[in-house]
């Protein structure tokens, strides 16, 4: 059984994008991206607690997919990013 490894998709894009609104600049990225081109979705929603302590869905994806999300990224630090998550993959 091989486990798969599952990463926050707002917490790589504030990483990669320093933006104060992640998860808006996320939901950019997905509309024209994902949503418009009609493409289906490359992550997941689970629902974690937040620091209020109420579930809040939050997108994951892995690591394959959270390639591609990168690189829909304009970011000078996207490619040492990619080459952490390939490591991390491959440990």
């Amino acid at each position: 059984m091989v486990n798969e490894w599952y990463f926050s998709v707002v917490d790589v894009v504030e990483a990669l994008t320093d933006s104060p609104t992640s998860r808006q600049y996320w939901g950019k990225i997905k509309d024209s991206e994902f949503v418009q081109l009609e493409l289906p979705p490359i992550w997941i929603q689970l629902k974690l607690t937040a620091e209020n302590g109420k579930l809040r869905e939050t997108d994951y994806a892995n690591t394959k997919n959270m390639f591609r999300i990168i690189q829909s990224i304009p970011s000078p630090k996207a490619e040492p990013f990619k080459q952490w998550l390939a490591q991390a993959g491959y440990e």
